[in-house]
């Protein structure tokens, strides 16, 4: 097998001429032949007896090629390309234009290769990091959510009907007086103010008690998503069986052994600020790299070929679909119940895509440009991580993730790592918050609806699938060993 020729025919595209030589082919030939000869029949022959010449007498000469070629030409496709030292960016197409027996094959293998990529100022970037510090307002923040969310639900008594409370009725929609699909529902759980149901609904239950009887009068939105219901009056008829409400506890020393491990108030506020200033050094150092990234982007020149985009949107959305069924979801349930074509849904993706394909041409670049390789330490103890992250045996994991793969990865991380420390930060401090009034209303009753989804009823209660936060392809290749 050799590579007769390989010529650029257009930007990214080269086109290689192959050739398998008559004694390899001949060798396949026979393998292919050993291989089927079981299953053929010919008169006067026990089934696999029959000899390979008698055989292609009675089904042609080339009853085993294509199996033959079938058989040889990954091989020697992978070797032309090693030899003409190419690197594919996507499976190439290939065209058998010759076979011969005493000549071997010949073929035609058309390819797209990665670009030639330039990167220049990659060094010395100018940035601004955000230097937020936690504040006794974030501390009191998240104890106030700690105690949200270990509130006690109790029965409210005496009053009527007020925005925040649970009320728990039954309900049946009508439109012109006929029941319609989906309309009805039985002690369902409704935080009132929320906003879970459509508009007026709520509002109409403030100021009832419990057993009252009545009607709900309401209009459905003009853009419903049920849409034989959009933009008609309806009247629900709801009976309040019970009114709960939430009760919060007291945030002091008894609040952080509930809730903790520490003994004390003061331990639990010392671990929240810990913790908090974690996740703010690690937002920030996102946001720094962010910048870097985009500047690097911006100084790179390169033709890419449209198809890694593609491919990399291929992967996007296999790992949202892997997701997906993690939630005991598919792909075609989610792209019904959004309304969404499978073209505008990998549309989605574009922006992110090209990205991706960007900063990781640039980054190899300049792995190639700095000459980076990492240790054989740093190979060793990468893998021992993913072995851990995984509770897989490291040698297992070895052979899922080859080494190649591996130190392309970690000579790019360094390849940042290289562009962060030579990067000019100057600090600044975060902007300061405004919240008004009617921000801090949208915000609570977001929260309450929050904490109502999941419901499934006719007013807009069913919540819509949550899109999955959309790696690098050692971790994929892990993933699937799992």
């Amino acid at each position: 097998m050799s590579l007769v020729s390989a010529n650029k025919v257009e930007t990214n595209k080269y086109e290689l001429s192959i050739k398998i030589d008559p004694a390899a082919f001949e060798a396949a030939v026979e393998k292919a032949y050993r291989k089927k000869v079981k299953k053929i029949s010919v008169p006067g022959f026990r089934p696999g007896k029959a000899p390979r010449k008698i055989v292609e007498r009675l089904y042609g000469e080339g009853v085993f090629y294509e199996d033959a070629v079938n058989d040889l030409y990954p091989s020697a496709l992978s070797e032309a390309v090693e030899e003409a030292k190419l690197e594919l960016v996507d499976r190439p197409d290939v065209e058998v234009t010759k076979i011969d027996k005493a000549e071997g094959v010949e073929m035609k293998a058309t390819c797209i290769v990665k670009p030639e990529v330039e990167v220049s100022d990659y060094k010395g970037i100018k940035a601004t990091k955000t230097v937020k510090t936690v504040s006794d307002e974030d501390v009191d923040g998240e104890l106030k959510k700690m105690a949200d969310r270990n509130a006690r639900v109790i029965s409210v008594e005496g009053r009527a009907a007020e925005n925040g409370d649970i009320a728990v009725i039954d309900f049946e929609g009508f439109i012109d007086d006929k029941v319609f699909d989906g309309g009805k529902g039985e002690a369902f759980e409704l935080t009132l103010g929320s906003g879970q149901f459509i508009p007026g609904f709520e509002d109409q239950i403030v100021g009832h008690n419990v057993d009252d009887e009545f009607d709900v009068n309401v209009e459905f939105p003009a853009d419903y998503q049920a849409k034989e219901l959009a933009g008609k009056p309806a009247v629900f008829k709801v009976k309040l069986h019970e009114l709960k409400t939430r009760q919060l506890p007291e945030i002091d020393n008894e609040f952080a052994k509930d809730v903790s491990e520490f003994d004390t108030l003061d331990e639990l506020k010392a671990d929240i600020t810990k913790k908090l200033q974690e996740q703010y050094d690690k937002a920030t150092d996102t946001e720094v790299e962010n910048q870097l990234i985009d500047a690097v982007i911006a100084n790179m020149k390169a033709e890419i070929p449209e198809v890694m985009y593609e491919n990399r949107i291929d992967e996007s959305v296999r790992e949202f679909e892997y997701r997906l069924q993690s939630q005991g979801l598919n792909l075609d349930m989610y792209l019904q119940y959004t309304g969404m074509e499978m073209d505008s849904f990998r549309k989605t993706f574009r922006e992110q895509a090209e990205k991706q394909v960007k900063i990781r041409l640039a980054l190899e670049k300049i792995v190639e440009l700095e000459n980076i390789q990492p240790t054989a330490e740093e190979i060793e103890a990468e893998y021992n991580k993913m072995a851990e992250n995984y509770k897989m045996d490291v040698e297992k994991i070895k052979g899922f993730v080859p080494e190649k793969d591996l130190v392309k990865d970690l000579a790019v991380n360094k390849a940042i790592d290289l562009i962060k420390e030579s990067a000019e930060l100057t600090d600044k401090k975060p902007a300061a918050k405004k919240t008004t009034a009617k921000k801090a209303a949208a915000s609570k009753t977001k929260k309450a609806a929050d904490e109502e989804a999941g419901s499934e009823n006719a007013q807009e209660t069913a919540p819509a699938a949550e899109k999955p936060k959309r790696t690098r392809t050692t971790k994929k290749k892990a993933e699937d060993a799992e």
